[in-house]
């Protein structure tokens, strides 16, 4: 298996850490039952509950293009050591991001995010 694979595999294990981590956020925030129920008038999650969802969400967003450059790369069989950098970038971008959005450092956060945009921007640009 290609690094490129490798490390979607590994993103792909991180949004379901990150999904854990919000829902369990959420359950120590509004409960169980109302998480279970249909979810009408539940209250905002705040604090590093509801900052674990969002970088959940804005993770999900990302994936989807990583996934369909990986991918792509892999069919068009033009990987090389930009399209690794490019997911490598995108990989420990998304890690760092993670856990900086969780403990709340604004600026390092946005900084973080960028490292992973140009991830995945250097393995657009072996695919044109």
């Amino acid at each position: 298996m290609s690094m490129e694979l490798i490390l979607l595999l590994w993103a792909t294990g991180l949004t379901v850490v990150q999904a854990l981590i919000a829902v369990l956020g959420s359950i120590f925030q509004v409960g169980l039952p109302a998480l279970a129920g249909n979810r009408e008038s539940l209250p905002e999650i705040q604090g590093w509950a509801g900052r674990a969802g969002r970088a959940h969400r804005n993770m999900l967003e990302s994936l989807v293009f990583f996934a369909i450059l990986v991918l792509v790369a892999q069919e068009m069989g033009t990987t090389n050591a930009m399209t690794v950098l490019g997911a490598q970038l995108f990989f420990w971008g998304r890690l760092a991001y993670a856990g900086v959005y969780l403990v709340g450092i604004p600026w390092v956060r946005t900084g973080t995010w960028g490292v992973s945009l140009a991830g995945l921007v250097l393995i657009f640009l072996q695919l044109i």
